[in-house]
């Protein structure tokens, strides 16, 4: 059954644009959500704006701070993502969802909001970067040179609030210009010009797993893993698992090591040996 959204006149519809920033490039191999800006439209109008930092609970890679600016000491008292995990379910609820690179996005919602035991929304999504690739010829489609490119003044770049106000602005260019040269009226249309609809990522199915990973994910138990890194040295530790996720067609199993007390990645095939632990990390 199609989504009732996709029918209402564009400017008629709810949006809900997002940017986020993160700590590098891959949810599903433990990066997570930095900062969050959610700017809520309706009517043509932006009615609510929910921006905030998030503590990402581990470290930025040094390719992210290059990008965003984002320092640990910034991050100090922010929320984690799971304290903002309602607010972010609102803001999304009932709304088309905009993003430049969207499925980079939702990756990390996606994640976010599967740890704060909060299902991904459904609802359609709009595209900046789609809508650019497959209705115009842009020297570059990077955000902010589509913007300079249409005019459009530069806010703080690469940071989630001015991303996501520079992509309404894009997206509303779009809406003008489209109707004027394509007859485009409903979001239904500008999602099949855009070349289709994004799904939200799948979590991996849990069905799937090794039972004794499945149980430590759901009970939050610890597990004792014997792995083989790619270089071929044979470790064993014990970890705290936090979730699992899909990247290049590997499952990853993202975990806090006890050994080291930091966030690591590890690539379920490589495991050699798996099993339950008590909460005292003896095995």
């Amino acid at each position: 059954m199609a989504d009732p959204l996709l029918s209402l006149p564009l400017y008629r519809a709810p949006y809900a644009v997002v940017d986020i920033e993160t700590t590098g490039l891959h949810a599903a191999l433990g990066d997570a959500i930095c900062e969050i800006a959610i700017l809520r439209v309706q009517e043509g109008h932006v009615c609510r704006c929910f921006h905030t930092l998030v503590d990402p609970g581990r470290p930025i890679s040094p390719e992210a701070y290059a990008v965003n600016g984002i320092t640990q000491a910034m991050l100090r008292g922010a929320p984690p993502f799971a304290r903002i995990a309602d607010r972010v379910w609102t803001e999304l609820d009932g709304a088309v969802v905009v993003a430049h690179n969207a499925p980079f996005d939702l990756s990390f919602l996606a994640v976010a909001l599967e740890e704060a035991s909060r299902p991904a929304p459904r609802q359609p999504v709009l595209d900046t970067l789609a809508i650019a690739r497959n209705c115009y010829a842009f020297p570059r489609n990077s955000l902010h040179a589509i913007a300079s490119d249409l005019g459009i003044p530069r806010v703080a770049s690469h940071r989630a609030l001015g991303d996501a106000w520079t992509t309404w602005k894009v997206l509303e260019f779009f809406f003008r210009d489209l109707q004027l040269r394509r007859g485009i009226g409903t979001v239904g249309e500008l999602v099949r010009l855009q070349g289709g609809p994004i799904p939200w990522p799948e979590a991996p199915d849990r069905e799937a797993l090794p039972d004794v990973l499945a149980e430590a994910l759901e009970r939050r138990r610890l597990l004792f893993l014997r792995y083989c890194s790619s270089n071929g040295v044979v470790t064993e530790r014990a970890v705290e698992p936090l979730r699992v996720g899909i990247y290049q067609g590997a499952v990853y199993l993202v975990a806090r090591c006890l050994v080291h007390g930091e966030q690591r990645t590890f690539r379920l095939d490589r495991v050699l040996e798996m099993r339950l632990q008590d909460g005292s990390g003896e095995a």
